[in-house]
């Protein structure tokens, strides 16, 4: 517990560092955000730099490498598919940027990108015997086989491109991803004492809950440059890295079926466009004034804090739903 809190703090600590130093270099080199048209509240935030998921992806793995004693196989391909899914989102933003409009890579290229990644990782959790899932508000478990594959590579593809969506209004995903990650790491380090080494060994445990503690902490030290009004966004280099090491994060230790959970808050901003796409096809007209849904708020006249705030209430208690079983 005590590395765990350690390690929070220095990542938290290095993330806001690293931000604060790079920030002004961030502003000469014009690696600025292009900002959606049809946004108008988001006008006064062109010229905003972009891509700082860098600094809490740094801050993170960083931290982890200098204090994590029990070298795990689980962890290290988190953290090489997270630094995958940043690899893309990096291109996604310098093409933006290159460019000067909100449109870098295509979907086809994101999504054959993630399905390859999905597939692999999925692959290697199965032949990892990791073909468990825990049913969430219980401490069943249930064996998949080989059809845990399928299942995981849905999970990856609908939890990255759900996360990308709800990055969308200031501090919005940054604290919603927070309290995942913090949830994701206690929910972990729970399960390690309640099963012992049925399913995973002790070292893998600890390693998973230690790097999803070292993502929360970067991503504290982040929110102070990314709450309204933002000093730098965190661009689709922070977003799909978000989603990519939630992702592995919940299917390598056996918590799949909890994402849509805890992460209710990303399958809204999924479900809201799946919505507002498919009626307005249909019928010419709009369920929502604008989609994502947090868009829909904000045009309903709430603010971005207050949004911001709403998404993290709800995150806070499903989590702690959750968690209370394992107590």
């Amino acid at each position: 517990m005590k590395t765990q809190i350690l390690c929070f703090i220095i990542s938290s600590l290095i993330t806001l560092i690293v931000g604060l130093a790079f920030l002004p270099f961030l502003k000469k080199l014009k690696l600025k955000q292009p900002i959606l048209k049809y946004v108008d509240e988001h006008k006064s935030k062109s010229g905003t730099p972009t891509m700082g998921g860098l600094f809490f992806i740094v801050g993170a793995i960083f931290t982890f490498l200098i204090f994590n004693k029990d070298s795990g196989k689980l962890s290290n391909l988190t953290i090489a598919i997270t630094l995958g899914f940043m690899v893309v989102g990096f291109i996604d933003d310098f093409l933006k940027i290159k460019y000067k409009h909100n449109e870098g890579l295509s979907v086809v290229q994101k999504l054959l990108f993630q399905v390859i990644v999905s597939i692999i990782a999925s692959y290697f959790s199965y032949r990892s015997g990791l073909d468990f899932l825990y049913l969430p508000f219980s401490k069943k478990t249930i064996s998949l086989g080989a059809y845990v594959v399928i299942l995981n590579v849905f999970v990856f593809i609908a939890t990255v491109n759900s996360v990308n969506l709800t990055d969308g209004l200031d501090g919005l995903c940054s604290s919603v991803s927070l309290i995942i990650f913090i949830a994701l790491a206690v929910i972990i380090s729970l399960q390690s004492r309640a099963y012992g080494e049925r399913y995973i060994n002790q070292g893998e445990y600890s390693s998973l809950a230690l790097l999803s503690t070292c993502f929360a902490g970067g991503l504290l030290g982040f929110l102070l440059l990314n709450t309204n009004r933002a000093s730098i966004f965190m661009g689709d280099t922070g977003s799909l890295s978000l989603g990519g090491a939630i992702s592995t994060l919940a299917v390598l230790s056996g918590n799949t079926l909890l994402i849509p959970i805890v992460g209710i808050c990303y399958i809204t901003s999924s479900v809201s466009v799946i919505i507002q796409v498919a009626y307005y096809k249909k019928t010419k007209k709009r369920v929502f004034l604008m989609a994502p849904i947090h868009h829909h708020f904000q045009e309903k006249g709430y603010s971005e804090s207050k949004i911001a705030y709403a998404y993290s209430f709800i995150t806070i208690i499903l989590s702690l739903s959750i968690i209370i079983v394992f107590m």
